[in-house]
């Protein structure tokens, strides 16, 4: 997406240690004394609110994911203890995500008549089990803490965070992140390239110039408030230094890939998906260190030069910035200039081009400046013609079948002629 995607840094040099043992455990720690709540008067949150438009169901009914709710509910009214209720999230939310992962790569019965590559089940069915959880009375008391440790082991198990595996050294180690679908309020019934490919791409081996490539995965919200609270440093923290390449992914622009080669420390204030808007600096531990830019170490001329699909791609060098001495903002085709303020990276202001900065950024704090990896932007996921109106359109067409099939493939190519290159 060209409107980035932002977040906190919870990592200073100082910092790195914790973090690495925060990043160990998803789950917040328990309050040593749960206190009874009256979960009958939480509200769903804006999110959630949308399922029950007529596109969402209509998602979840095509793919038979809308079976997986009722039966996450039975699971929790079933459970006597907050370990037991804790291991029914787990579970119903790792099943969640490799469910979709099956689905996207042709394993196992598909159920209901949507394409399997399709990302949007993921989102919407666990949008279904979080609105469950928050509605569920338990039979024990379970204050608010314990509540919101539930809800992190949903969204960190059924994003595939806690799923990450790799063999020996003999395979090179990837990762890649994507996103949920957003700009929601504007067309419902949208999806986003890059949580498809990251479905496609999960736990997959490619054949490089390198040799084997495994590639594993994980989806990020489109929500500035888990980005300022440390949701990416969380993930990735312990996974940067045993990797061999890394790329986050978002959608971007229509029509071509670019590789972004500049990532800024600025929060354009573009609303996420709960109707947030923030304005600022990215937020990040130990800001008296925190760099107005980090930069791509992907092999971008490869990228750009290497015949991998039907779009063009495209070494993106432009920022925004505030030159130093200067007070307006001005366009830098070339990158930014010394001692500028940035304003926008390569790949805008929202959380796209946050997701770069933290990551490229948490690189260089473990000491890892030579490992490769940076920001991918996708192709804009387009409905066919005719099926542009979101009010009267119909949830899919062969046309956004193909465009989606065309970036994941790509995508795919991509990242395995990056393999190739890295050195």
């Amino acid at each position: 997406m060209k409107h980035q995607f932002p977040a906190t840094t919870r990592l200073g040099l100082g910092g790195v240690t914790l973090l690495l043992v925060l990043a160990g455990s998803a789950l917040p720690a328990a309050a040593a004394s749960p206190a009874d709540t009256d979960p009958g008067t939480a509200q769903p949150t804006v999110e959630e609110q949308r399922l029950d438009r007529a596109a969402p169901q209509e998602i979840l009914r095509r793919s038979g994911f809308d079976a997986l709710a009722p039966r996450f509910a039975h699971a929790l009214e079933g459970s006597r203890s907050y370990a037991q209720a804790e291991r029914a999230v787990t579970r119903h939310a790792s099943a969640l995500w490799q469910r979709a992962v099956d689905r996207a790569q042709g394993r196992g019965t598909a159920t209901g008549d949507l394409s399997r590559g399709d990302d949007r089940p993921l989102y919407w069915a666990r949008l279904a089990l979080s609105r469950e959880l928050r509605a569920w009375t338990p039979r024990f008391g379970l204050d608010d803490r314990r509540r919101e440790a539930l809800h992190t082991a949903l969204e960190t198990s059924s994003r595939g965070q806690d799923d990450i595996r790799y063999p020996g050294r003999q395979v090179k180690r990837v990762l890649v992140t994507g996103f949920d679908p957003f700009t929601l309020d504007r067309d419902v019934r949208i999806g986003n390239p890059s949580g498809a490919s990251a479905l496609a791409l999960d736990g997959t081996l490619v054949q490089t110039a390198q040799g084997p490539a495994r590639i594993e995965a994980v989806v990020f919200p489109v929500r500035w408030t888990d980005f300022a609270e440390g949701a990416v440093e969380r993930a990735l923290a312990r996974q940067l230094p045993h990797l061999d390449l890394f790329t986050t992914i978002s959608q971007g622009r229509q029509g071509r890939f670019d590789v972004e080669r500049t990532n800024g420390a600025w929060r354009g204030g573009f609303p996420d998906n709960e109707n947030l808007a923030r304005t600022g600096a990215v937020p990040v531990t130990d800001p008296a260190s925190q760099p107005q830019w980090t930069s791509t170490t992907l092999p971008y001329r490869q990228l750009t030069e290497a015949n991998t699909g039907r779009f063009p791609v495209y070494d993106n060098t432009s920022v925004t910035e505030i030159p130093a001495g200067a007070t307006q903002p001005v366009t830098r085709p070339e990158g930014p200039t010394p001692g500028s303020t940035a304003r926008a990276g390569g790949g805008g202001d929202y959380l796209s081009n946050e997701i770069a900065y933290r990551v490229t950024l948490l690189r260089d704090r473990l000491g890892l400046s030579k490992l490769p990896g940076g920001h991918l932007h996708t192709p804009v996921l387009q409905f066919g013609a005719g099926n542009d109106n979101p009010a009267t359109g119909q949830v899919t067409d062969p046309e956004f079948e193909r465009n989606r099939s065309d970036i994941v493939r790509q995508v795919r190519a991509l990242v395995q002629t990056a393999v190739s290159a890295a050195r």
